[in-house]
């Protein structure tokens, strides 16, 4: 397998603007995006383009919200449609494109963290890939339990963060990503 390590931005759409979603965290999550999209370029890395299509949702394809906030500039080296939470079950074989490739390692960010990211992150992992989680490149919003406490995005986030770390990859600012 090569060094490269392919950026997989998940879900960075305009939808996930939509008011209705809620208090989310990390007010700097997008500008750390396109820092991790910057450095990728630089270095000559791989970059992967992840969209939801959402039927009925925020990101439904054939909307706005379906469509890339300006952060994901560019064109990638490959894109992805999908329907599902993981970024591995879209309407191309993200297994198969990074395999046919060489690629062993992945850097997971986007939009949500404890959803379609860490959904990727831990597929990614099981599928043998060395995998960092780029925290501060998501973002989540307030959740509410079963018997309707609200749960902080920021705590939502945290817990991602230690329910992947170690047992599933490295999670990894994006300073460390990014040298």
């Amino acid at each position: 397998m090569s060094e490269q390590r392919a950026l997989l931005v998940v879900d960075v759409q305009r939808g996930f603007e939509d008011p209705t979603l809620g208090p989310r965290d990390n007010p700097a999550a997008e500008e750390n995006i396109a820092r991790l999209i910057a450095a990728w370029r630089r270095r000559g890395d791989p970059i992967v383009f992840v969209q939801h299509d959402w039927p009925g949702g925020p990101l439904e394809r054939g909307t706005p919200g379906f469509e890339l906030k300006d952060t994901v500039a560019g064109e990638p080296d490959l894109r992805i449609v999908k329907t599902v939470h993981s970024s591995f079950h879209g309407d191309v074989d993200l297994d198969a494109w990074l395999r046919e490739r060489g690629i062993g390692a992945i850097a997971v960010c986007g939009i949500q963290t404890n959803f379609c990211c860490e959904t990727t992150a831990r597929i990614g992992s099981d599928l043998g890939y060395d995998m960092w989680f780029v925290l501060d490149a998501t973002h989540t919003f307030d959740n509410a339990t079963s018997d309707g406490e609200v749960v902080p995005a920021a705590e939502i986030a945290r817990m991602t963060g230690i329910n992947l770390q170690d047992e599933f990859g490295d999670v990894v600012t994006t300073a460390t990503a990014c040298t």
